[in-house]
């Protein structure tokens, strides 16, 4: 049974790293001594080494020690024998890259499928939809493809942000980008605010936080959902 939780970002305003979910994942991750952090996204260029070494401080505060995937000799069996897997923000392009580089990707796909407790933040939490287009990143390196884990039958925007109407900016808006994606692409797509996080259950997909999100679907007018709203209908 897929156990999940999708997070729009890892660190709120004000806040320290992964600090508003530290309750909610000390119970999703209550059975879990040690944890393999995927680092690939590298937010800001950081290494490998000291993008695990911050996952594991937040870590320590709930007692999981953290593992980078980098670490392992061999990383699909790294994935195959997790207890549990986290993969964090940063370019979603690079991620991407770096999981199909390694061969990571269909492995990733049946390790979460099959029950291991996945946590995944802003481009970890893009990759959990049906393609990684409605990414905000740059596209600083090309992946062989744009189609990732599909554990959730829609597309993510994580950090969705709401129009300001005070703002002077004359660039595209979120939403904008994405009424652009619904040109060429069927799938609905979920404007995920930061806070909020979607958990997965089984077949069960919830919205989860205190804010509300945004369902974009082509050719319809958007619609806000409340937390705790199923979305397991979207398709």
């Amino acid at each position: 049974m897929k156990k999940i939780i999708i997070a729009s970002t890892s660190t709120l305003h004000d806040g320290a790293y992964l600090e508003y979910l530290l309750p909610e994942l000390k119970t999703f991750f209550k059975q879990v001594k040690t944890l393999v952090f995927i680092p690939f996204a590298r937010p800001s260029g950081i290494s490998h080494e000291d993008y695990t070494a911050k996952v594991q401080l937040a870590f320590s505060k709930i007692g999981i020690d953290v593992k980078g995937l980098h670490e392992f000799k061999d990383p699909l069996l790294g994935l195959k024998e997790a207890e549990a897997i986290f993969t964090g923000g940063g370019n979603t392009f690079l991620l991407v890259k770096q999981l199909y580089d390694h061969g990571l990707m269909q492995t990733l796909i049946e390790t979460v499928k099959s029950g291991t407790p996945y946590l995944g933040t802003s481009a970890g939490s893009n990759i959990c939809g049906l393609t990684m287009e409605t990414t905000n990143d740059m596209p600083i390196i090309y992946p062989p493809s744009f189609q990732t884990l599909g554990l959730v039958p829609f597309n993510i925007n994580p950090h969705y942000l709401d129009p300001d109407p005070d703002s002077k900016h004359m660039g595209e808006t979120r939403e904008t980008r994405i009424h652009e994606f619904h040109q060429f692409n069927s799938q609905p797509v979920i404007g995920l605010r930061e806070g909020s996080w979607i958990e997965v259950q089984g077949d069960r997909i919830t919205l989860r936080g205190a804010l509300t999100a945004r369902i974009f679907r082509k050719n319809q007018i958007p619609q806000e959902i409340e937390t705790d709203s199923l979305l397991s209908h979207l398709n």
